[in-house]
């Protein structure tokens, strides 16, 4: 089966230790990630040709790579490689630039970024949550203007943002979207239900289809092992539907989130949960859902 499906993922990561320094991956020791235990994937390179050994049999034609954590004044440095890769082997198709929205040269910054042809867009991770393990940043960026007026100038180069947060975030997020038209969103990893209660979950659905009324918001369903470190195909079907008739299968997009997902569990694994799940839908719904909605979103 896995052979017969069109794949563009959307969510990938690659990196060269030797080029920058990620402390995410290379600090001693690991720093607290939210997003689970990265011992297995620490201290070593992921480039393009292990992605492809990940993938295995699955036929994956496009790949839009999503920046790394890199701080302010490396960020054009990792899209120039990737967009030396891309020149030279064609991967990755789309990327997904870091950006500082409060970096004081962010003019400069996206101008540039905007120049790089393979550039679609930019990312900063705003996942904010009371719980100090669980937070990515140490306060709530959506409620800073100063982080919104960056946002809004995204637009001028044409630019989509993939916003990474937490269900609490939602209605926020929603609010600011609805001011800002016309810079495309793109939610990260199923809005990550990080609070598995039913209060939690509640706020998740509810965040989603705030969000999904706008029509410039779409979503990538993946990441699914962060919120469920002890995943089954069972666990994650509902919060798949939920993305799925949230957001239509005009607007949600599997994606890999390749090697951070790796930790908790197989390329293989995922995706054919994935094409399980979606077994009865249309030929055409799945190949949106695996392929096309990705490279409509992310224009590669």
């Amino acid at each position: 089966m896995a052979s017969e499906l069109r794949i563009v993922d959307p969510h990938v990561h690659l990196w060269d230790l030797s080029r920058a320094r990620y402390g995410w991956l290379q600090d001693e020791p690991l720093p607290n990630n939210p997003a689970g235990d990265m011992f297995p994937i620490a201290h070593r390179n992921y480039l393009l040709p292990d992605y492809l050994a990940d993938t295995g049999d699955w036929r994956v034609d496009k790949i839009v790579h999503v920046e790394c954590g890199m701080p302010i004044g490396q960020q054009l440095a990792e899209t120039d490689w990737l967009q030396s890769m891309a020149d030279a082997y064609d991967y990755p198709h789309g990327i997904v630039a870091g950006a500082d929205l409060l970096d004081p040269d962010l003019d400069a910054l996206l101008e540039a970024q905007a120049a790089r042809p393979n550039v679609r867009g930019v990312r900063q991770i705003v996942c904010w949550h009371p719980d100090r393990l669980k937070t990515y940043t140490a306060r709530d960026l959506l409620l800073d203007p100063a982080w919104e007026a960056g946002l809004a100038k995204l637009a001028r180069h044409r630019l989509s943002f993939d916003l990474q947060l937490y269900p609490l975030q939602m209605q926020t997020a929603a609010v600011i979207a609805r001011r800002h038209p016309d810079v495309p969103l793109v939610v990260n990893h199923a809005g990550l239900p990080t609070d598995r209660d039913e209060a939690g979950m509640t706020l998740w659905r509810e965040g989603l289809r705030e969000l999904a009324r706008l029509p410039q918001v779409s979503i990538k369903i993946s990441g699914l092992g962060i919120t469920d470190r002890a995943w089954t195909m069972e666990s994650i079907r509902p919060v798949v539907f939920e993305c799925i008739d949230a957001f239509g299968t005009e607007r949600a997009m599997f994606a890999s989130d390749f090697p951070v997902e790796k930790v908790h569990g197989s390329f293989d694994a995922f995706f054919s949960a994935f094409d399980a799940i979606t077994a009865d839908f249309s030929a055409d719904e799945r190949d949106r859902l695996f392929a096309r909605n990705a490279e409509a979103i992310y224009r590669i």
